[in-house]
């Protein structure tokens, strides 16, 4: 079932901040993904002093969400009280590879709440045809 409004994965983005490691740029990131059972995955950004060795929390939770057997997904929010949470490059390739075009992106702040898609973030996608359930 889905959760209804988005005031659960919201809550849970919030709860997570204080995980999140960035000595660096001092850019808090959480993310919270729904996936196809309802379950909510969680991630957040970790920095690392080689800044490659990195990973944002939309990947964490994609990474979480996999690592415990879920590959389709319903949207996923990403919350930041730094400022706006757009995904980078790499997150929305990753988004990609489990998520069509209309994959609700919800970005969070505690100033606001915006409302995207996947292809609205990312309209020229890298994607073959793969599907992760095959």
């Amino acid at each position: 079932m889905q959760v209804n409004g988005i005031e659960e994965l919201l809550t849970k983005a919030k709860a997570a901040v204080s995980n999140c490691y960035c000595p660096y740029s001092g850019f808090h990131v959480t993310a919270v993904i729904e996936d196809e059972n309802g379950g909510l995955h969680s991630g957040v950004n970790v920095e690392n002093s080689s800044y490659g060795l990195a990973i944002c929390a939309e990947r964490a939770a994609v990474f979480s969400a996999v690592t415990r057997g879920q590959k389709k997904f319903r949207r996923i929010l990403i919350y930041s009280p730094d400022g706006e949470p757009l995904p980078c490059g790499a997150c929305r390739q990753v988004l990609a590879e489990f998520c069509d075009d209309d994959f609700p992106v919800i970005l969070a702040t505690p100033h606001s709440i915006k409302h995207y898609t996947l292809a609205e973030l990312f309209p020229l996608r890298f994607k073959v045809g793969f599907t992760p359930d095959k």
